[in-house]
């Protein structure tokens, strides 16, 4: 059994892509790493790789992060700028025994010394963007979900291996070197090849209070379906968070477990998911939340689908 789960429409063509692979008998780095390169290179995503959004100062900042759950290798980048694909820098690190995790100017150097391609990231249209958003936030307060999506994966292999992996330009507008829970191990992402794995997009400051990947797979571990294990993480951090604070941010994650299953929820509206298995095509599915808190999984209309992309592709009226 094979199979992928991302976070958002915009990685269905990636793990298209990243499904050939595990079809072929490839193994889920491979895949994990492809699916995710795929939404780095399409400037129309605007919360990732090229053509993010950028921070305050009109710089593009971005993070990602691979873990290879047979081995528990971790590799992560936060705040570099001028690189192509995050994801691969990433996962080169995670073949090292230390220095794991590398921020701002020690990544870009890093990534300079092994070779990676060196890009301009910020393209016209997210200067354009970047343009439009400070008009308006001088009457406007600063929303996570002004732009902001991570894509986030879980991959299985024919093998039974299973890989995690996070790519993001992060919070729309953000301050300079601000880092969330993408590229940080057990918040963003994690992966076990004994368990399961699972990501995680949304407020990436009230993601990281509750190590809510990490909290998955654990739940994963110890019986849970990756649906139950989903929805237990997010209504128990969502409810914490109110009980605390007095508020909780967006909180939707993805999972699969060792078998195979998946699993996704959310406590906003508006969250798809894209999965692909051995025995699914590649379909996109909106997550739907009760007042229960139980999320139902309905895939997502051809109208939809057209009606996404024409969004993601309109001229940025300033």
């Amino acid at each position: 059994m094979w199979g992928m789960i991302a976070t958002w429409r915009m990685a269905a063509e990636g793990i298209t892509a990243g499904a050939e692979l595990l079809a072929a008998g490839k193994n889920a780095g491979d895949a994990v790493e492809t699916a995710i390169r795929a939404v780095e290179d399409f400037p129309y995503y605007r919360s990732v790789g090229y053509g993010g959004l950028p921070n305050e100062e009109m710089e593009v900042e971005l993070d990602a992060a691979y873990m290879d759950g047979d081995t528990l290798s971790i590799g992560a980048v936060a705040a570099i700028r001028d690189f192509a694909n995050p994801i691969s820098i990433a996962r080169r690190l995670s073949c090292e025994k230390v220095n794991n995790l590398l921020v701002a100017e020690g990544a870009e150097k890093f990534a300079q010394k092994e070779g990676f391609e060196r890009k301009n990231m910020l393209t016209d249209r997210a200067k354009a963007h970047y343009r439009k958003r400070v008009k308006e936030m001088t009457a406007r307060e600063l929303k996570p979900y002004s732009g902001h999506d991570t894509v986030g994966m879980a991959c299985l292999d024919q093998d039974g291996r299973m890989t995690a992996a996070t790519s993001t330009s992060g919070l729309f507008m953000k301050k300079k070197g601000r880092v969330g829970d993408s590229p940080i191990s057990g918040s963003g992402f994690y992966a076990d090849s004994k368990r399961g794995a699972a990501s995680a997009t949304g407020l990436g400051e009230d993601l990281m209070k509750g190590c809510i990947s990490y909290e998955i797979v654990r739940l994963m571990g110890e019986g849970m379906s990756p649906q139950d294990a989903c929805e237990t993480a997010v209504n128990r951090l969502e409810a914490e968070l109110k009980e605390r604070r007095g508020e909780a941010g967006d909180l939707s994650v993805v999972a699969m477990n060792n078998r195979g299953q998946w699993g996704a929820a959310t406590n906003i509206e508006g969250f798809s998911v894209a999965v692909v298995t051995q025995s699914l095509e590649p379909t996109v599915y909106l997550v739907k939340r009760g007042k229960d808190g139980h999320c139902t999984c309905e895939e997502a209309s051809a109208q939809w689908m057209e009606d996404y992309m024409r969004t993601r592709m309109a001229p940025v009226e300033e």
